[in-house]
């Protein structure tokens, strides 16, 4: 199994702290918020993790280096000097991950900017349709959630109880199939395109192709300055009462 890590967003809601420091690469806990992600990466068993990058790039391979540290190899899919937002980003790391005229594995994707105590390993290795997406409750900051899931573990794009999507999952190369029907005219940066994942996710689930799972441990959106010393605390604490 490979793994993406998105670490490209320009992480604006965390300034000043990201105008020297990628979102990815603050600490908390004592460490970098996507070394938390690595550890878990290597417990599971994955040994080629993707790493997409645009803002302050350079810092991450500094930082890293081939994440031979981890017993994983890292390899860096650079977007540009402007990031191309989740799908476009997916879509650009795919030929390291074995999509897109490679093989056309699952890999496991998580998001470079949360927290969480979810366990990688429950997640299945191969999807019953072309995403498997971990949810979580709203947050209190949310204006309002992203997805429902029924009792069947398949998720829909409008429901009477909208859960977040917690930036976690495991997702197929085939998701991108004739993506183009769906995302019409993307933007283009330096000749790749800019799009957001949600419309095709959103189109798969009307094909009941999406399925996912309610995580009900903790979980956070580190966006802001406030939010990560709210973790730092809270894992400060539970490191000394163990």
């Amino acid at each position: 199994m490979k793994a993406l890590v998105f670490a490209a967003g320009l992480g604006e809601r965390m300034r000043p702290l990201t105008d020297t420091t990628p979102k990815p690469l603050l600490r908390v806990g004592g460490k970098r918020l996507v070394e938390w992600h690595l550890e878990k990466l290597a417990a599971l068993g994955v040994r080629e993790v993707v790493l997409n990058t645009s803002w302050l790039a350079a810092q991450f391979p500094q930082a890293l280096g081939d994440g031979a540290r981890w017993g994983l190899r890292i390899a860096y899919a650079y977007e540009g000097g402007t990031p191309l937002e989740t799908g476009g980003g997916m879509w650009n790391a795919l030929p390291l991950l074995g999509g897109a005229h490679g093989t056309d594995e699952a890999f496991l994707l998580v998001n470079g900017d949360v927290w969480s105590d979810y366990d990688f390993a429950r997640l299945p290795a191969e999807p019953a349709g072309l995403a498997h997406l971990v949810m979580v409750d709203r947050p209190t900051h949310a204006k309002h959630g992203d997805f429902a899931l029924d009792d069947h573990g398949v998720l829909h794009a409008e429901g009477p109880h909208l859960l977040t999507y917690a930036g976690i999952g495991m997702y197929r190369p085939q998701l991108f199939d004739g993506w183009r029907d769906i995302v019409a005219a993307p933007a283009m940066v330096e000749g790749k395109p800019k799009f957001p994942l949600a419309p095709l996710l959103r189109a798969r689930m009307q094909a009941g192709l999406v399925t996912g799972e309610h995580h009900r441990g903790r979980w956070t959106d580190v966006g802001t300055p406030e939010r990560l010393a709210q973790l730092d605390a809270a894992l400060a604490q539970s490191a000394a009462s163990t």
